[in-house]
């Protein structure tokens, strides 16, 4: 009965996949239906954190990116990467890592991908190198960034084991750095040099496009909007915030002495204010910070295009981990005596069941969620979970994820590219061996440190 169970889950999840935006949520609301109907199974709780979380931070970088503040993180970006042109393969992944570790989305990295493509033509080095691996390192970021949405699940998941934030940004952001390294390092040299590559000696035949690629490189910036820095300054005060308050427990509000103290949704049984909830206040807080001295509007906040990716990632969550959870619970006895002496012996192969479902999931928080519970249920150290979390940075596998389209977009000499057999494309190497060397390195770190 299991695999049956198991079969409506994987069909209802390829198939949101395959619908991309809020096809996983709403698939995943069929499969649950299906679950309680039709196998009989009590729906699990619905993972109502995680969904407010991605919400409020999202909605923080909508009012940053409404406010101009992503125009200004932009033109520094523009600024760093034109100024050393014949490192862009090492400066582009790093300044895309380091910007999306700041923001919490690889949304950012769209507005970065146009220049690091631009220099890169401009300096005659082959595109694909610094792109592929900009995109991976932009994933490897949200992995490693305090205010990502999978950080935060990964968070709520642990947080009940004594893991604070500060645990998973020590392992995390250094592994993730080394993995980005690594990365750099394999395409450094890989494929023909640009002056060498017959696709594009070919199109340098035309007149038109030798005459676009040698003319004078686009240093203008954007405009920039008056409250720009101002929203860079608030969003990084808010980013601190949550650091520090998840790092050091003890800052945080208690209320257990308080008369009257009932413990709920935002404060637990000992009366102190639970780091998923506040993590939510801050970020919103900062969002309204934001319109209220960074001159901008609610109306400006709700119109900007990472807006309306909130919600599209909030709905996928909801519905593909309640279902996962409403399947996980209802089997626990079942995936606990199957799979536990399994992964006792072969801890590793948890990693590999969390980059496979990252592959169909193409969410690093849902699949957080979804299977990061599962490890502690079959006796996994959470300090082991931290080291092996980068993992969940699959979805490059399959060439449909928005920022590896954009970067093939923008890379006009056609060596950014999806290859005959699909899979065979410019970021699949790339991506397989800095995730490889990122899992690594988290594994070595949280022996070490935790």
């Amino acid at each position: 009965m299991i695999f049956l169970q198991l079969a409506v889950l994987l069909i209802c999840i390829f198939i949101g996949a395959r619908m991309s935006g809020i096809g996983l949520g709403v698939m995943g609301m069929i499969g649950l239906l299906i679950l309680i109907f039709v196998f009989g199974m009590q729906p699990a709780d619905p993972p109502l954190e995680v969904m407010l979380i991605i919400l409020s931070v999202v909605t923080a970088a909508a009012a940053l990116q409404a406010a101009g503040g992503m125009d200004y993180l932009v033109n520094v970006a523009g600024k760093i990467l034109r100024k050393h042109p014949g490192q862009i393969t090492i400066l582009g992944p790093i300044v895309t890592y380091f910007f999306t570790l700041f923001a919490g989305t690889a949304h950012i990295s769209y507005s970065i991908l146009p220049i690091i493509a631009e220099v890169a033509i401009k300096a005659r080095i082959r595109p694909e190198r610094a792109l592929s691996m900009s995109v991976t390192a932009a994933h490897m970021g949200i992995t490693a960034s305090p205010v990502s949405a999978a950080s935060a699940a990964l968070l709520t998941v642990l947080v009940a084991n004594g893991i604070k934030l500060a645990d998973i940004l020590m392992i995390c952001i250094p592994s993730t750095l080394i993995g980005v390294a690594v990365g750099i390092l394999f395409v450094l040299k890989r494929g023909k040099e640009l002056n060498e590559d017959p696709e594009f000696l070919e199109k340098m035949k035309d007149p038109a496009f030798a005459k676009n690629v040698d003319g004078e490189q686009q240093n203008s910036e954007i405009v920039l909007k008056p409250g720009a820095i101002k929203s860079v300054i608030i969003f990084g005060l808010a980013v601190l915030g949550v650091v520090l308050l998840g790092s050091f427990p003890n800052l945080l509000p208690e209320f257990s002495e308080k008369e009257g103290f009932v413990p709920g949704f935002a404060v637990n049984a000992s009366g102190q204010v639970q780091i998923p909830s506040m993590i939510m206040m801050i970020m919103l807080a900062a969002s309204g910070l934001i319109i209220l001295f960074a001159n901008t509007t609610a109306a400006q906040v709700t119109k900007a295009s990472l807006f309306s990716s909130a919600g599209s990632a909030t709905i996928a969550v909801f519905g593909v981990v309640w279902m996962s959870g409403t399947f996980m619970n209802h089997n626990y006895i079942l995936i606990k005596d199957t799979l536990g002496e399994l992964v006792t012996a072969y801890p590793w192969l948890f990693a590999i069941a969390l980059f496979v479902l990252s592959i169909l999931l193409f969410s690093q928080a849902a699949t957080t969620k979804a299977l990061m519970p599962l490890g502690l249920t079959l006796g996994m150290a959470p300090a082991y979970l931290i080291g092996i979390f980068p993992a969940v940075n699959g979805h490059f596998f399959i060439p449909g994820y928005p920022t590896l389209l954009t970067a093939i977009q923008f890379d006009r000499t056609g060596t950014t590219k999806i290859g005959k057999y699909v899979l065979n494309h410019s970021f699949m190497l790339p991506g397989l061996v800095t995730t490889a060397a990122t899992v690594i390195a988290g594994l070595i770190l949280q022996s070490i440190l935790l």
